[in-house]
């Protein structure tokens, strides 16, 4: 009889969830966090009675009625609406693409005239598009390409975007419609108290233990549990048998500024490719009942992974998804471990699919 029946690497939001659930299902975990703090990606921190998402923005929205029962339960909401905008060179643009967008970019007031333009500028890609910048112009147009798309994606990247597979980009949201909510999603907040209280919900009654790395004593932890949860980095767990799969890191500058309110939103992309960073974050915003004399920012730098860094984005075109195809077949003869979150299934979850991809194996599971 071994110590535990799991043993959860990692304390992200999939790692918390599936703890949630064994611990309502009779079952003792272990959790091991190689930071110095649990809740991944979705940490934060409290500065100048400011909370600070310390790992980037963010914004909880789904439509799953489910996950956000689920979540409600365990900590209030507030309802922010997240209505980011785009800065090039000194211009200011609404996003998602909508009329706002459209009427000062083309001086257009109806629908119909800047659909117009857009079509006309459109009709430079005949066929198939090969690459991202074939697609965005597909789609909106080479203007709102040029301006607002190319350079922060190519930052965000690394790579030009005709060098970029089209699938990237196909999902770009574009309405002809006054709308500058981002999201189309039925529910949308931040919790009122910031994701720690969400986090330490989920993990009430759990064992854990920060600062410690599966892989200094691998076999030792395995030990201690019947099966391991394990949300890192699958090709590392195989020792990077078929080779190491690409990311892409982020790093982040955090500033207390002496003003209330430093640049009017939350969330300010920068689509210049002179501007090194991708956005600004003015994290006071995602609370409009907060009032503080000083104001917390973060700047957001795109950077290419390596070893040492933290891996945020999965590459998910198609040479590292058939690499990945590798992991994840080997992956299921492992019938003792189960591999979650972004990193251990290689895919770019947003926070609701990955509570709902933790629920629907907890499903199986117990």
């Amino acid at each position: 009889m071994k110590q535990y029946d799991y043993l959860i690497v990692g304390s992200g939001l999939f790692a918390a969830v599936f703890a949630n659930e064994a611990k309502k299902h009779g079952k003792k975990c272990f959790v091991i966090e190689k930071r110095n703090h649990i809740g991944g990606n979705i940490y934060c921190e409290n500065i100048e009675g400011i909370t600070v998402h310390k790992y980037g923005a963010h914004i909880f929205h789904t439509s799953n009625c489910r996950v956000w029962e689920y979540v409600n339960e365990l900590c209030e909401f507030n309802n922010f609406i997240n209505s980011p905008v785009c800065n090039f060179r000194g211009e200011i643009y609404n996003l998602p693409f909508n009329m706002n967008t459209f009427s000062k970019m083309f001086s257009v007031t109806l629908p119909s005239e800047a659909k117009a333009v857009i079509d006309l500028q459109r009709a430079e890609i005949t066929g198939e598009p090969q690459n991202l910048e074939e697609q965005a112009i597909s789609l909106v147009g080479r203007e709102i390409y040029e301006k607002l798309i190319k350079g922060y994606t190519e930052k965000q990247w690394g790579r030009d975007c005709k060098d970029l597979p089209a699938f990237i980009i196909k999902r770009l949201p574009v309405r002809y419609t006054y709308d500058n909510n981002y999201f189309n999603d039925k529910y949308q907040g931040i919790p009122v108290n910031g994701y720690n209280e969400l986090i330490e919900k989920l993990f009430e009654g759990t064992e854990f233990r920060t600062n410690t790395d599966f892989f200094s004593n691998r076999d030792e932890f395995l030990s201690l549990a019947e099966k391991c949860v394990f949300t890192g980095q699958i090709d590392e767990f195989f020792d990077y048998k078929f080779g190491a799969l690409s990311y892409r890191s982020l790093r982040f500058e955090t500033e207390i500024l002496d003003t209330e309110n430093y640049q009017g939103v939350a969330v300010m992309n920068f689509s210049d490719l002179t501007v090194p960073y991708t956005r600004i974050i003015e994290h006071k915003h995602f609370d409009s009942n907060l009032i503080t004399e000083k104001t917390v920012i973060t700047k957001e730098y795109p950077e290419q992974w390596s070893q040492g860094l933290e891996p945020y984005y999965p590459v998910n075109d198609e040479q590292n998804n058939a690499l990945y195809k590798k992991y994840e077949e080997l992956a299921n003869t492992k019938k003792n471990v189960i591999f979650g979150g972004r990193l251990g299934m290689y895919k770019y979850y947003d926070m609701d699919k990955c509570i709902e991809k933790a629920l629907e194996i907890c499903d199986k599971e117990f």
